[in-house]
């Protein structure tokens, strides 16, 4: 299971989470975000380094992109197939395309992506009137109505005590999980005690499946 831990700024906290071994860590590069990052931490990870973007154009992730040393790029707010394409296009990285989801309807907005290569990931997060964030879950048995080809990470509220949920999660393109402001204890600054439970435990629970 993918563990992608997001909203990382501060370099000492960076290094404490990146000793818990996730696979994933996120850098927030859109500027409306508590946990934006203005420039370079002081220490990158060596991890998988996301940057999540809200309706960018191509050259500002371009940009971003060379100052963070980026892997992967998230975009989480409406853009089209095509300006995942040109985003693809400029920076030779693999997207994951965030869908905010309250009703078995939004999974529709899915299709859209089905057929691009640039997008090989989903993310699924509680609909909100911003841009995430929220702090909250949505109903998980709606990811059923998920029929597509593309692997998905489920994000929005999981916190300390949903490890064993998680873990009993079946369906067939599930691949990991988004971590975030159920960890913190300020925007961008993760609390190392509590994240590090929650990995081990859902470790153990995959490795006992």
């Amino acid at each position: 299971m993918i563990i992608k831990v997001c909203g990382m700024r501060d370099a000492q906290n960076i290094r404490d989470v990146e000793s818990l071994h996730p696979d994933m860590m996120g850098f927030m590069c859109w500027n409306g975000s508590k946990r934006y990052v203005s420039g370079r931490p002081g220490y990158l990870p060596d991890v998988c380094r996301v940057g999540v973007f809200v309706n960018p154009t191509a050259d500002e992730v371009l940009l971003k992109a060379h100052e963070l040393g980026l892997n992967r790029i998230q975009l989480h707010g409406t853009e089209s197939s095509e300006l995942c394409r040109a985003i693809h296009k400029a920076t030779g990285l693999p997207i994951i395309k965030a869908v905010q989801i309250e009703s078995a309807h939004d999974f529709m907005q899915c299709s859209a992506f089905e057929r691009d290569d640039g997008v090989d990931m989903f993310l699924f997060d509680t609909k909100s009137s911003g841009w995430g964030g929220s702090g909250r879950s949505f109903d998980w048995s709606l990811i059923d109505n998920y029929n597509g080809s593309k692997p998905f990470l489920l994000a929005g509220g999981i916190g300390p005590g949903m490890e064993k949920c998680v873990a009993c999660i079946g369906h067939r393109q599930f691949a990991g999980i988004d971590l975030n402001s159920r960890f913190e204890t300020e925007p961008a600054l993760k609390e190392i005690d509590k994240l590090s439970v929650f990995i081990n435990n859902i470790r153990n629970y995959e490795q006992n499946k």
